[in-house]
């Protein structure tokens, strides 16, 4: 079993191909939840410039790191976490990092409304070019996740446009930058996990990883391996496409476990509807394959009802109890 490498410069450039490209990756989305793609367009040195300030960054001392952490974010829910304070399934993660969104100002109207995971961001002051080449990364993976989506639709027949019409026009962005350090030498296996089983939220999920593998993704067969493909990004997808699709396209749970003996660094880029937006079935006559009971949280995506700002808060809420406390 091998997750599927898709080359995808058709349905970056616009051109005929791109429909045997959509085909690729809906059959991927169905047999796993899960692709690599390759010649996407995202600049190389933009990649290797983000990796060295992120990796200059988490090798300061913790003081250093906090000074930027989530609790100075208030509401749009930014900022440096430690080691252990972001919880999967009530059980710490190995694994520290750093939240992002879309820069927006005071007077963007979700900011003057106080509205959740809205806001500006907080960059370090003491590496110079870090704001600069993370906001540069996320307008470019915004494009690329504005093609991709593209892609998803036509997998399913719909209109090239159908997720811009209705979810992603003005989507919910968010980046987190994460490092997992290698873990102790005598850790038990579940404690040694950077972070334990979980599906992810939302729509689209784009991740660059650093060359060390950890990355591991459940199919029916047991756990698949994702290791490191030069020059690509592994793309998942989210609880959210699940639900639109009647669970034809499944999220796939996934974990990640270190094993590279020092620290490992990903970029998960999340590319979801827009908060306002109430996620429904896109065919409401198709029989829902609805996988309740062999989901890490035994939750059905499918009985959700609400707006996708509903559901990202009431999972979000578990991840930082704490932090839950003090701002929402």
């Amino acid at each position: 079993m091998q997750i599927p490498i898709i080359d995808i410069r058709a349905l970056v450039s616009g051109t005929d191909d791109r429909h045997e490209v959509a085909l690729r990756i809906g059959q991927a989305c169905r047999d796993y939840g899960f692709f690599y793609v390759v010649n996407h367009g995202v600049d190389d040195d933009l990649q290797k410039q983000l990796e060295k300030v992120s990796r200059q960054f988490f090798a300061q001392d913790l003081q250093t790191k906090l000074e930027i952490q989530m609790s100075l974010g208030g509401k749009a829910w930014r900022g440096y976490f430690p080691v252990g304070v972001e919880l999967t399934s009530g059980k710490p993660d190995l694994k520290e990092g750093i939240y992002f969104g879309a820069e927006l100002g005071e007077q963007h109207p979700f900011v003057k409304a106080g509205t959740p995971l809205h806001g500006s961001n907080l960059f370090p002051s003491n590496i110079p070019g870090f704001r600069e080449i993370v906001l540069q990364y996320m307008a470019a993976m915004s494009r690329l996740g504005h093609a991709l989506v593209a892609g998803i639709s036509l997998s399913l027949g719909l209109e090239e446009s159908y997720f811009a019409d209705h979810y992603t026009a003005d989507p919910l962005i968010l980046f987190r930058i994460f490092n997992y350090p290698a873990p102790p030498s005598n850790a038990e296996a579940e404690s040694s996990l950077g972070v334990g089983e979980h599906t992810d939220y939302g729509l689209l999920t784009i991740l660059r990883q650093d060359m060390s593998a950890g990355l591991q993704i459940k199919t029916k067969y047991g756990w698949l391996d994702a290791p490191p493909v030069t020059n690509s990004f592994v793309c998942n997808i989210g609880d959210m496409l699940d639900r639109m699709t009647g669970g034809q396209y499944l999220s796939a749970p996934h974990r990640v476990r270190n094993q590279a003996g020092g620290d490992r660094l990903s970029f998960a880029f999340f590319f979801d509807p827009n908060f306002d937006a109430e996620v429904r079935p896109i065919n409401v006559d198709v029989e829902v394959n609805d996988n309740k009971e062999e989901r890490w949280d035994h939750a059905s995506v499918h009985e959700f009802r609400g707006t996708y700002g509903d559901y990202l808060l009431s999972k979000v809420s578990k991840v930082f109890p704490d932090l839950r406390r003090k701002i929402l």
